[in-house]
């Protein structure tokens, strides 16, 4: 973090999510320290970029409160060479975030507004990670790279997506706001621990823009 002026604020951003219980663990705090959440963010809210609160990010969307983020990161439990899909590429921090846990190549994310996806993917690009961001409905997963350890939706869905169970793992798990009200959702924590069986956790309260797609909301 020599020479980055933005170093301390990111600092005291991680000091604060550590006394309020939202990161636990080492692999989490890692990552909040060394990705820099300022280069995901539109230049006019620069200025926010280590305030915990969601900030717009265009065309209706939002990068998530980092609180949240950590929130979800510490319930996938990530451990380095698990493959991850992510639901919602948005502006790519928390792409970054899982690249940072799991190392290079393990991560890809699908971002369903064409407007969109060229900001998520060029900020990963130019902070040097090495995350697959492709097109597409994100309710159907990613069937060419699944299945996967984990997938992590940052957008609410009504209820868990087939496609998504489908393509996790056995001992994998998908954390995602689910809720019936496209304003609040509860974080559920799906945890696969056989072929035909799965084990379900509610989370904490949240609330994220609509899931939309195919098997979810299907209009703005």
């Amino acid at each position: 973090m020599k020479g980055d002026p933005w170093a301390q604020e990111r600092r005291e951003l991680v000091g604060r999510l550590d006394r309020a219980g939202y990161i636990n663990t080492p692999t989490v705090r890692e990552a909040f320290l060394r990705v820099p959440r300022e280069r995901f963010v539109p230049e006019d809210v620069r200025s926010s970029a280590y305030k915990d609160v969601p900030l717009p990010i265009g065309h209706g969307q939002t990068i998530s409160a980092p609180s949240m983020i950590a929130i979800m990161l510490e319930e996938a439990a990530l451990g380095p060479g698990e493959k991850v899909l992510e639901i919602g590429t948005g502006s790519g921090y928390t792409s970054a975030l899982l690249a940072e846990i799991v190392g290079p190549g393990n991560v890809v994310s699908i971002e369903r507004l064409r407007e969109l996806e060229p900001f998520g993917r060029e900020n990963l690009r130019s902070a040097g990670y090495d995350v697959r961001v492709v097109l597409g409905d994100g309710t159907r997963g990613y069937p060419p790279d699944a299945p996967y350890d984990c997938i992590l939706a940052t957008a609410g869905a009504p209820r868990m997506p087939r496609a998504w169970m489908d393509q996790t793992k056995v001992g994998g798990r998908v954390v995602a706001p689910i809720g019936r009200s496209r304003l609040s959702q509860i974080l559920m924590t799906a945890r696969r621990v056989a072929t035909d069986r799965w084990e379900f956790k509610e989370g904490t309260p949240c609330s994220f823009v609509p899931l939309v797609g195919e098997d979810a909301w299907t209009h703005e």
